[in-house]
């Protein structure tokens, strides 16, 4: 008999198997095991979770201070991010979203990349701290000055950017806050402008950026589309004040070049940070919250603490 004959009925067989085989295998793949893993903890707060069950990661809410080059340098030793940073430590990460020569046109093509969508898992940013306006009030011809009615229209679209429930940014539980520009010294920051090479044209005016400052201050005051008003520290007043008191009114002390600040200059804006927090958000002051992670005897059993 030839052997492929005793093979036959085997192959046949095989035959009709084949196609059940290929079936069963594409409908394992559709339909995974339903227990392969859940999320744990608070999702709101954490990352998406491994798929094998493990707790996920753990982040930490922001505090963003978002503005031009005095806020890029306010991490200068003494300065107010480096402060708030060391304050808010094991509580809050305070993250540096200063851009210098910026103004509130060129902000808001920033802001619109780096502002976390409502709907991704990123950190919650509990605070966000608005300072435009010391390059906003540079005199024309400069490409930065803006006027008056554009400075506000454009604070109040970051500011919606966060508040405004038809923002796909909507951020609710965030608190805003608003500072405004510091004083400057015109006839310093020409001299500082004429010494440069090439030499340029003086760019800023006291009292223009005074109108600015009271410009933040009215934005603050108006009600939002949340209904509520944003808290402004009112970084002119103060520095304008603290030289009066202890300066005789001159500014030295306080600006390092006639535009930007000195750690003496930041101290002023710390110390209104502060008060603020603590008569507007108490929750949020750095001494009335709790660290995220246990301090380290946690981990250490009772009988060897001390």
């Amino acid at each position: 008999m030839p052997r492929w004959l005793i093979y036959s009925p085997l192959l046949a067989l095989l035959a009709l198997l084949l196609p059940r085989i290929d079936l069963r295998q594409s409908s394992m793949t559709a339909h995974p095991p339903a227990d392969h893993g859940e999320q744990v903890g608070p999702a709101p707060s954490s990352s998406s979770a491994s798929s094998h069950g493990a707790k996920p990661t753990l982040l930490m809410d922001q505090v963003v201070m978002f503005g031009d080059s005095i806020t890029q340098g306010a991490w200068i030793p003494g300065g107010t991010g480096a402060r708030l940073a060391d304050a808010w430590q094991r509580k809050l990460d305070v993250i540096n979203r200063g851009f210098s020569g910026y103004n509130t046109v060129m902000g808001l093509e920033v802001l619109r990349q780096f502002l976390p969508r409502s709907t991704e898992p990123v950190p919650k940013m509990a605070i966000f701290i608005v300072w435009f306006g010391a390059n906003d009030a540079a005199v024309s011809p400069s490409p930065q000055s803006m006027t008056l009615e554009e400075f506000k229209a454009n604070l109040r679209t970051i500011l919606d950017l966060v508040r405004s429930p038809s923002s796909p940014h909507h951020s609710p539980h965030t608190q805003l806050v608003l500072l405004t520009p510091p004083p400057v010294d015109d006839a310093v920051r020409a001299a500082d402008l004429g010494a440069r090479v090439p030499a340029r044209t003086p760019d800023r005016e006291a009292a223009r950026t005074e109108a600015f400052a009271k410009a933040v201050q009215e934005v603050g005051a108006e009600e939002g589309p949340d209904g509520r008003k944003v808290p402004v520290v009112d970084v002119w007043g103060r520095i304008m004040q603290k030289a009066r008191d202890e300066e005789g009114g001159k500014l030295g002390r306080f600006l390092r070049d006639g535009l930007h600040l000195t750690p003496d200059g930041y101290q002023c804006v710390t110390a209104g940070i502060s008060e603020l927090l603590y008569g507007e958000y108490p929750h949020l002051y750095w001494e009335n919250m709790e660290q995220v992670f246990p301090h380290w005897t946690h981990y250490i059993p009772p009988e060897k603490r001390f």
